[in-house]
């Protein structure tokens, strides 16, 4: 395990130089077996892709569901609000049928929604794991959403974009950037500027339902959709991810670093 000091220094050590060291890691992937990939896509002409709680449930259910090499029986609804665990209820035609134990194509590490996009960070478990996953769970979102909304075509900006996880730092990096997405919603200029105050933030992050935060804070919101083990070990526990969260603040946020990484995220 990595005490604090150890992260601090990683983060430390993050620097792209300029926009072409960024360009360099989005260029396309080959995906292998235990490689970490930073996983993203957003609606086509930059719609929001989720409207409302539902189509996040719905987002959040397929993440677990597609998760599988076993095909994917008919569910409905999903969510158990006692439990706060995702739970599959089957309709008449799949309740006879046995449920296998699931074969994960994917360990699904952090994830995070916002209205127009999603982010992803995946370790690929099984051969050509991430793109059969991706499939998956591309397709059915958009199925989903174009039944509901009455639409047609494309939902989402073509092929998702990865890029490989191929240096610790920025496995770091991209732990707190993920999830420290929704202070979008917040404070628009957190990118640029320094936040003006950090504990109305953290409260924000806290209280955002839509990533995989609360749980690496030990908060349960959706445990069973991912597989936490992998970078808690890394940091040290749920401790030390929370209080590394104001050191990523400190020396990352006022960086350019970041200002030009969030430039292109989505480009």
């Amino acid at each position: 395990m990595k005490n604090s000091k150890t992260i601090e220094v990683r983060l430390l050590k993050l620097n792209f130089n300029s926009l072409k060291d960024i360009i360099f890691l989005m260029q396309k992937p080959q995906f292998i077996n235990n490689e970490i990939y930073h996983i993203y896509n957003r609606g086509v002409e930059k719609r929001n892709i989720f409207s409302d709680k539902k189509d996040h449930f719905r987002f959040i259910h397929n993440l677990f569901e597609f998760n599988d090499e076993n095909p994917v029986l008919n569910t409905g609804y999903y969510f158990n609000r006692q439990t706060m665990e995702v739970e599959l209820r089957y309709i008449e035609e799949t309740k006879k049928k046995e449920r296998k134990p699931r074969k994960l194509l994917v360990e699904i590490l952090t994830f995070c929604l916002m209205p127009n996009h999603y982010h992803l960070l995946l370790r690929q478990k099984k051969e050509k794991g991430i793109v059969r996953f991706m499939q998956k769970l591309g397709t059915g979102y958009t199925n989903y959403f174009n039944k509901k909304y009455e639409r047609v075509g494309s939902l989402l900006q073509g092929r998702f974009k990865a890029i490989h996880v191929n240096k610790e730092e920025y496995l770091d990096f991209l732990l707190y950037y993920i999830h420290f997405n929704p202070l979008d919603l917040f404070e628009p200029g957190w990118r640029e500027e320094k936040i003006k105050n950090y504990q109305k933030a953290i409260e924000f992050l806290n209280s955002y339902r839509w990533s995989s935060h609360l749980d690496y804070i030990d908060k349960k919101n959706f445990p069973s959709v991912t597989q936490r083990e992998f970078l808690l070990n890394t940091l040290g526990g749920e401790k030390n991810y929370q209080q590394n969260i104001e050191k990523w603040f400190e020396e990352i946020v006022k960086r350019k670093d970041i200002e030009d990484f969030g430039k292109i995220r989505l480009e």
